[in-house]
């Protein structure tokens, strides 16, 4: 029963109201010129150090904790719920596969909540009850103007029955109820009564160790399949991620938003999806059939999913599945585009079968979120490695960022006017000193023009303070990453992960009804027994992995042996006359055979 208005964000008021501000030099003291960075004192450092990470700096005889991330005494601000937001699109799927799953959006269904409707697959939709992944108010104030009237317009009947999203219409209610109802007298009792239908190559001679010598600066425009497998740039040449000169490329004229393709590292094939932050064109031909038709050419911005680009990127996913190659996606997203025709495009579609595609695959997946680029809202949701954390692991460079909303975007939300004016005049010792003088003439008006004055700089600072709870220490902090990778040491780490995680493979596709993290305690007891070392690494367990073929055979039939005797005993539990019964009744019949 759908009625949402998706992931909560917040800020840490108990930062909030004690940071200071180390300014910029200016000749005028009186009228700040920038912000250099944000600090708390000693007395609130110690008071707020478990929930903030900081870097000592000594200032004269003064100690200041520069803050590098906000984490939050309060669980539930920012990426977590995303997170969870993730766990719960990944459950749903995985419910639709295992039993019968439908929605009803008897509400406006906002962000995840649109996107679990579509995961459940069949969906009843009750009139005046929009699915959303935006509102029209926040849609009309991105654009500028007023374009859109009522989010009915975006997520209505006109949009979402004509594209397939919504199976069935119903005006209340009642004829929702009754809907369901019928549905459910197609549907067997039980689930039992439905029927349900590489060598690697190992050969290279790009060095594994070698750093990655594309430098990526804040804000840049550049090709991404320089981020691949390198390429030139002002006639030099630069190192990427992958083996040098081993990607091919596919599907490159479609969706120019997300290059897919296959590539190598340190020989191993992987599949492969990179963003490509620049503006893409989409060329709709005219349709001769159609003398008032023209050729339409539509203008998209990076960063964001399309519903072709979605689609894209489900399918190149299932594709690589189906093909048993490791997957890397070098994530930089800021969200699906949700306007009019990408709703009645079916962007809601194609973006639940990005999960659809991540649950169902069964090979190592890598997500990392390369240097200056981010992860946002229903963007991270639809990757987070919580929908299949058997098999997918996210990482981040040093300058990523993860977060509901671009902090610009929260602090019209969360840091707004009156909070940056009490901000203010705890932080700007002119508006302290003219509040102490309130009561005299004309220093009211004084007070208004000083906080004017000071609303431009004061909003960056805002803007700051978001954007520390997006750093990469708090995902890690938040457990929505594995771990921060720096972008020049990745080859080398993802090398040997990955390497690692293909042993557990190899080991997994031979016993499978094992986990993939048991399996990994398993063999990691067994190399710290045999190296008498508590302290490994990818690489040291990858190497023992190759040197020591014969203990990973005894471990493989230990475990097999391990299974089937529990599924043995299980089976003996269930004996209608009794356990010991059933092991008497066993061995009779193996000395028959």
């Amino acid at each position: 029963m759908s009625c949402n208005s998706g992931a909560r964000m917040g800020l840490a008021k108990e930062v909030m109201d004690v940071f200071c501000v180390s300014w910029e030099k200016n000749e005028n003291p009186d009228l700040p010129k920038g912000v250099e960075y944000l600090y708390l004192t000693q007395q609130n450092y110690d008071e707020l150090k478990d929930y903030v990470v900081c870097e000592k700096k000594t200032i004269g005889n003064e100690t200041r904790y520069v803050l590098k991330a906000i984490l939050g005494k309060e669980h539930g601000l920012s990426v977590e719920n995303l997170s969870a937001s993730g766990l719960i699109a990944g459950k749903t799927a995985r419910a639709y596969q295992e039993t019968f799953t439908l929605s009803y959006v008897t509400g406006r269904s906002v962000g995840i909540g649109a996107y679990l409707n579509r995961l459940s697959q069949r969906i009843i939709q009750k009139s005046g009850s929009p699915i959303l992944l935006t509102g029209f108010q926040a849609l009309n104030s991105l654009l500028g103007k007023k374009v859109y009237l009522s989010n009915l317009q975006l997520g209505g009947f006109g949009i979402m029955l004509p594209n397939g999203v919504s199976h069935l219409a119903v005006h209340d209610d009642l004829g929702g109820v009754e809907h369901i109802i019928k549905w459910l007298s197609y549907v067997p009792k039980t689930l039992h009564e439905i029927s349900f239908p590489s060598t690697l190559n190992t050969i290279n001679s790009d060095p594994i160790g070698r750093e990655v010598t594309l430098e990526i600066k804040e804000g840049m425009q550049f090709d991404p399949r320089l981020m691949i497998a390198g390429g030139k740039v002002n006639n030099l040449h630069v190192e990427g991620l992958f083996d040098n000169g081993s990607f091919t490329e596919t599907l490159s004229g479609w969706a120019k938003g997300i290059v897919v393709g296959r590539a190598r590292l340190g020989g191993i094939p992987i599949g492969i999806i990179v963003v490509d932050t620049r503006s893409t064109t989409k060329i709709v031909p005219a349709d001769p059939a159609n003398k008032e038709s023209v050729e339409q050419i539509t203008e998209k911005a990076g960063k964001v999913w399309y519903s072709d680009s979605a689609f894209k990127t489900a399918q190149s996913i299932k594709d690589f599945n189906y093909e048993n190659l490791s997957l890397f996606i070098l994530a930089n997203w800021r969200g699906f585009s949700g306007g009019a025709s990408d709703m009645f495009d079916e962007v809601l579609k194609f973006g639940a079968n990005i999960v659809d595609a991540l649950l169902e695959y069964k090979q190592p997946i890598f997500v990392y979120i390369p240097p200056y680029s981010e992860v946002r809202g229903g963007a991270w949701v639809v990757i987070d490695s919580q929908i299949n954390s058997e098999f997918i692991e996210m990482y981040a460079s040093e300058s990523a960022r993860g977060g509901v909303l671009e902090p610009n975007a929260i602090v019209e939300f969360k840091y707004r006017k009156d909070m940056m004016i009490k901000t203010m005049r705890r932080l700007d010792p002119v508006l302290q000193r003219l509040i102490e003088e309130e009561q005299m003439p004309d220093v009211m008006i004084q007070i208004q023009r000083r906080q004017h004055l000071l609303h431009g700089i004061y909003k960056q600072i805002a803007i700051k303070f978001a954007d520390l709870h997006d750093c990469p220490e708090r995902l890690l902090a938040k457990n929505t990453i594995r771990e921060i990778v720096p972008w020049k040491k990745s080859r080398n780490y993802f090398y040997w992960r990955l390497r690692y995680r293909l042993h557990l493979q190899k080991i997994y596709m031979q016993i499978k009804n094992i986990s993939i993290k048991h399996l990994s305690q398993k063999i990691e007891d067994l190399v710290k027994h045999r190296l008498k070392n508590d302290v490994l690494s990818d690489y040291s367990i990858a190497t023992w992995c190759d040197n020591n073929p014969k203990p990973l055979v005894s471990l493989i039939n230990q475990i097999k042996q391990e299974t089937i005797l529990n599924k043995v005993v299980v089976l003996l539990k269930n004996f209608p006359d009794g356990f010991r019964n059933g092991i008497k009744f066993l061995q009779e019949r193996l000395e028959l055979d």
